[in-house]
């Protein structure tokens, strides 16, 4: 049976989990960006459906991202219109199958694990002070703003969580305690827990919009209103629905500053579809690993696609594909289906998918982003030990109170850092012992010794005691970094006979040939 087979009935639940948080963060991000609502939709569609079917990855959820919506706010101001902003998307989706040919997918491998938890966990803490305003009812920044400063009220992340408290709305809290309850009991409860065919997060939002059309017919204080719901685009006729549709437009074309727009969107999303797909591949509980290369293929036609038709650029969405693994998603299934559904829904029942209360979808984005940063993920890394744990502490704080790239790009330094200082104790092992013809020193070299390692070697090498016997042994070592032979090859010419040292050799291979003096033996 295959993997497709046997995970069908979780991905399609898992696929509606992430429609339920898709929908609103699509919404979110097109209008923090500035673009026609519609265009969020049309984004997250061909993220889920097309995407979907020409990537490799099994469980990343591609869409409109956070990410961009500073980039694409500012280039529809620059470009004059959205019209010649779309002829940059189709540009970037171009650059980054080009992208994708010359093998750029690579880089990811060059991600440090400890930054990608730290990534990870910070998503996870950014959606709960995220998503804390609207499980109250205090809706003022949008869904989908994942910056520390929100661009709506110019107020940071925590600030906003103390305006929240003034703004409470009673029948908000009501509805997030419920839901909260609901999926809690679905995670803990036997029973529920077997009910593969009904997601958590679907009987939430079938359980709010109830509750609230309760709170509207009774005429209770406690109801929310169209403010604090989803706010679908509704067409009146064929005609308005087409109308939502945005064409590029192709005779600006020539502009350098669209070039650049496109260079820009390339770079960024590809950058974020990267470290999501290594952070995707990192959670999959099958532990399968994605070609990063061909991502880059298929997110290049998505952008391509979403350009000629009016969406947004996407990346891979760390926000959905998290929703997509802790809901069971398995295989592609889940991320088509996703898209599937949000097609059908726009054009079937936008008025039904109005009355969801954002308060639900908190609720179900709440419990996602305590999986992301639970306290058993700090635990781990603790024990993992200083080299681990700092460069992931520092990525959480920084990409808290920052953003995504710029978090990221610091804890990347951080981590650079710790590896370089790892290495330069881990190239060589110094060895004294003790022999009545005198004292001898071993040297022992690792299995690889980069050009890193100079430094530390030279500084071992300058403080051997004289007349002493030393001996370098490079029996494990696959790889010596030109600098560092010629280092040694200094030291047996020049320094030794300075200091009247003997040295032998072993284990060097014939490609590491010194040339040596009468001071030298080797073996």
């Amino acid at each position: 049976m295959s993997n497709r087979s046997m995970y069908f009935k979780t991905d399609i639940q898992a696929g509606v989990v992430v429609f339920l948080v898709a929908l609103p963060l699509c919404l979110g991000i097109a209008l923090a960006s500035g673009a026609p609502l519609f265009a969020g939709i049309i984004s997250g569609v061909i993220g889920g459906i097309v995407v979907g079917l020409l990537s490799k990855s099994q469980l990343s959820v591609s869409g409109p991202a956070a990410g961009l919506t500073a980039i694409i706010l500012a280039a529809i101001g620059t470009l004059g219109s959205y019209q010649t902003f779309l002829v940059a998307v189709v540009l970037a989706g171009a650059i980054q199958i080009l992208l994708g040919l010359v093998k750029a997918g690579t880089i990811s491998n060059y991600f440090p694990s400890n930054v990608i938890e730290g990534m990870l966990t910070a998503i996870g803490i950014i959606i709960i002070l995220k998503q804390l305003p609207h499980a109250i009812g205090y809706d003022v920044d949008n869904e989908g703003d994942f910056f520390f400063i929100e661009k709506n009220t110019g107020h940071n992340t925590l600030s906003a969580l103390i305006d929240a408290i003034n703004f409470a709305h009673l029948g908000a809290i009501v509805i997030t305690l419920v839901s909260l309850a609901i999926l809690i009991a679905f995670n803990r409860v036997a029973f529920l827990k077997k009910l593969k065919a009904l997601p958590g997060a679907l009987v939430v939002v079938v359980v709010g919009v109830l509750i609230n059309e309760f709170f509207k017919a009774s005429g209770s204080n406690l109801a929310i209103g169209q403010e604090h719901l989803v706010s679908l685009p509704v067409p009146k006729s064929f005609d308005d629905f087409v109308g939502q549709f945005s064409l590029p437009n192709f005779a600006e074309i020539t502009r350098p500053d669209v070039w650049i727009v496109a260079l820009t969107i390339a770079v960024v999303a590809s950058i974020e579809t990267l470290l999501c797909i290594e952070a995707s591949d990192k959670l999959d509980p099958l532990k399968r690993y994605t070609d990063t290369n061909r991502e880059l293929l298929a997110q290049g036609t998505g952008n391509i696609l979403s350009g000629l038709l009016g969406g947004l650029p996407m990346t891979s969405v760390i926000v959905r594909t998290s929703a997509n693994i802790n809901s069971g998603g398995r295989t592609k299934t889940a991320t088509i289906a996703h898209g599937i559904l949000l097609l059908l829904a726009v054009l079937s029942i936008p008025m039904i998918l109005n009355k969801i209360p954002l308060a639900c979808l908190a609720a179900v984005l709440l419990m996602i982003g305590y999986k992301l940063a639970s306290p058993t993920v700090f635990k781990h890394m603790w024990k993992s030990g200083k080299y681990q744990f700092i460069p992931f502490i520092i990525t959480v704080v920084a990409v808290v109170f920052t953003d995504l790239l710029e978090g990221v790009a610091i804890g990347l330094v951080v981590s650079v850092f710790f590896i370089l200082r790892a290495n330069l104790k881990l190239a060589y092992f110094f060895k004294k012992e003790e022999y009545h013809q005198g004292e001898v020193i071993t040297i022992k070299l690792a299995q690889e010794v980069s050009f890193l390692n100079k430094a530390a070697i030279k500084q071992t090498l300058n403080h051997l005691p004289t007349q002493s016997k030393v001996v370098i042994d490079a029996t494990d070592t696959f790889y010596i970094d030109h600098d560092v032979v010629q280092l040694i090859k200094d030291f047996l010419n020049i320094g030794s006979k300075d200091k009247n040292i003997q040295v032998s050799l072993v284990g060097f291979k014939d490609e590491y040939t010194m040339e040596f003096s009468t001071h030298v033996s080797s073996n």
